[in-house]
């Protein structure tokens, strides 16, 4: 995958990311901690403005903490607050909505975690910058092709020659488009929504309840956004259509709520929306690969969205980096759509249960479970995991296992065995022993950068072949 000299490039780069939502920004920082050259644009002049996508899931809260933004996740956001039922201006009880667990030793979240999506974008922008890397902003795609060696892409600002194309522009994806890819979905709710990002005068909404209004005219919700003074309001109609304006959104809260128009004292943002599920029918398209919201398409219930988007780029940045700087065969990446594709799918119908009321927001919503054993990368089982298995927490002498883990590097596990372990050359792969972990049980465990069990055995028996697919094998020694 070598780059080829177009003379008419004025830039060349290895990877060309297209969007600069959580989505672009996760996979730019993994590929600028792994030193895979790439170039992030975005068409709007600055970062998405709103809160929109603002449940931040615990496996996901796992891969932004792998990313170097775990301290400032938690120093910015905060637990969901309990939900406080409304009627006719008058409180009617609590209403919990997520599951919430104790942390455990396997698994360090056990609830989400709100902030909005600017923050999100803001965090992972202030790390992408100091890895090295940037957004250019004003930039649009108008046009692309390819050939068998790369891409290459019309810019508003110029082309640009790549490897490997990744969009990441969104539900109305403008790479999508070009290249013909078509998504197959549904109407997940035919009324109309509107969500805003809103301040409200003094003390005239406590900041200790996510609030909840419903009636003829459709529910209204008005939730506290951890860090901010805002809330995010989120309105249905179930006639009309939202009006986004700021009189607009003022004369609904006052209408369905015990607020005065003129207590919403600022509106920040708004847009409306009708919920919808739809998925693309493929994933890539030779060097290209679609990711995220250009990928799928989730109703907001359930905070699946943003969560699903940011682990495709977790999944996808390690895969770019084998293949474009150690040599891996070009074939692992197609486990990228054969491993993200059935998980989208999965996660789509969740978030349609959830909206339509068929589904609490349990378990499945903190995607813990979510795994790849089916998956073209997933060989063996040791003790009570199976490869494709998310890789548990645990502790390692005086660090935690998710500390060894932390890095683009692979680690080779050994637990509670004293079995041979080959020896790797450089840092692409670190082995580590520990003591009898209980979610692990005993065996050796290849983890993978983007902390899934890819292969498991009680030896090494087979761990060369398995390695060489993901071009660890020259790095092996003795095995």
């Amino acid at each position: 995958m070598e780059l080829n000299s177009v003379k008419e490039c004025v830039t060349e780069t290895s990877v060309l990311i297209v969007g600069a939502g959580p989505c672009g920004l996760a996979l730019a920082c993994d590929l600028a901690r792994r030193g895979v050259p790439a170039l992030l644009v975005e068409q709007a002049p600055a970062l998405f403005p709103g809160s929109r996508g603002k449940g931040i899931q615990p496996r996901t809260r796992e891969v932004l903490d792998d990313l170097g933004v775990g301290d400032a996740v938690r120093e910015h956001g905060g637990p969901a607050p309990v939900g406080m039922i409304w009627q006719g201006g008058e409180r009617m009880g609590e209403h919990h909505m997520f599951r919430v667990a104790a942390p455990t030793d396997a698994e360090p979240y056990g609830e989400p975690w709100l902030m909005p999506q600017w923050r999100t974008q803001e965090i992972l922008l202030a790390r992408l910058r100091e890895l090295g890397g940037d957004v250019v902003f004003s930039t649009a795609l108008t046009g692309l092709a390819q050939d068998t060696d790369g891409v290459t892409a019309q810019l508003s600002t110029g082309p640009v020659r790549a490897s490997c194309l990744v969009a990441a522009d969104g539900g109305r994806s403008t790479v999508r488009r070009a290249l013909g890819i078509t998504m197959t979905g549904e109407t997940v709710d035919p009324a109309p929504m509107l969500v805003a990002d809103v301040r409200i005068a003094g003390d005239a909404l406590d900041r200790l309840n996510w609030h909840m209004m419903s009636g003829e005219a459709g529910y209204l919700a008005l939730c506290p956004l951890p860090g901010t003074p805002d809330f995010q309001l989120v309105a249905q109609y179930k006639d009309g259509e939202p009006d986004t304006t700021p009189e607009g959104v003022r004369a609904v809260v006052a209408e369905r709520t015990h607020l005065a128009a003129e207590d919403v004292t600022e509106v920040l943002w708004s847009s409306d929306f009708r919920p919808r599920a739809a998925l693309a029918d493929r994933f890539r398209d030779g060097r290209v690969f679609l990711a995220g919201d250009a990928a799928h398409i989730h109703s907001p219930a359930g905070g699946q969205g943003l969560n699903t988007s940011v682990q495709d780029a977790y999944n996808l940045g390690w895969k770019l980096g084998q293949v474009l700087r150690h040599g891996a065969p070009a074939a692992l990446l197609d486990s990228y759509e054969q491993e993200r594709r059935p998980v989208a799918a999965e996660v789509l119908g969740l978030s349609t249960r959830i909206h339509r009321g068929e589904q609490e927001r349990g378990a499945a919503a903190q995607q813990l479970g979510t795994g790849y054993r089916e998956g073209p990368l997933s060989t063996g089982r040791a003790g009570v995991l199976e490869a494709g298995d998310r890789a548990p927490d645990g502790p390692a002498g005086d660090r935690r296992l998710f500390d060894v883990f932390r890095g683009p590097h692979f680690t080779l596990l050994a637990v509670g065995t004293d079995a041979e372990l080959p020896e790797f050359a450089g840092e692409a792969v670190r082995v580590h022993r520990t003591d009898a972990c209980e979610a692990y049980g005993k065996g050796l465990f290849l983890i993978r950068p983007d902390g899934y069990v890819g292969w498991a055995g009680e030896d090494t028996a087979g761990l060369a072949e398995y390695a060489a697919r993901l071009g660890l094998g020259p790095d092996l020694r003795r095995c």
